[in-house]
């Protein structure tokens, strides 16, 4: 479910829809209700959240609704949810992320990249695919910093995304 950039699509994995993908879209992982999906992305959130280890500030983004690339927009959504979790230093998030390298795995996600991003900061950044329940994570580190001379915490922002689905006959897609 990761892109060449290391965000998570929904383009990989085995299609269970019997449309499988439309021309230049992505491939559709299978027909179900918005709200199921969005049930969900809120579940794999909260275990991914657990496994971070850290109790520090979390932001309360809620989840929303994007097109499915080159496909009916009606017809076809994926739910994201970003968040991101503010902590006190850059270690206790640094031992995060090493915790989610090895405990995500044990969970069924797989780890499809982890190293320093390409931006000047080289922000250590982590990519894992769910094919199971068709989820994909891209996590950044970004160490504490000041911006705009007002300090900043250390901050893991997480982008959690569900495949490629099509909505049941009959409805079409809520956009939020």
């Amino acid at each position: 479910m990761s892109d060449s950039n290391g965000t998570g699509s929904g383009t990989s994995g085995s299609s269970s829809s019997p449309s499988g993908s439309s021309g230049s879209g992505e491939k559709v992982v299978g027909v179900r209700e918005q709200d199921e999906v969005n049930d969900e992305i809120k579940k794999v959130s909260s275990e991914i959240y657990d496994l971070i280890g850290v109790r520090g500030s979390a932001s309360k983004a809620g989840a929303g609704v994007q097109p499915c690339q080159g496909m009916d927009r009606e017809k076809f959504y994926k739910i994201f949810h970003p968040w991101s979790l503010s902590a006190k230093t850059d270690d206790e998030l640094a031992q995060a992320m090493e915790r989610l390298r090895s405990k995500l795995p044990e969970h069924g996600w797989k780890i499809v990249k982890y190293g320093p991003d390409s931006s000047a900061s080289k922000s250590l950044e982590l990519t894992a695919d769910d094919d199971a329940r068709k989820f994909g994570v891209h996590i950044s580190f970004w160490k504490a910093r000041t911006v705009l001379g007002k300090p900043k915490p250390p901050m893991l922002v997480v982008d959690v995304i569900s495949g490629c689905y099509q909505v049941p006959e009959g409805k079409t897609v809520e956009h939020y």
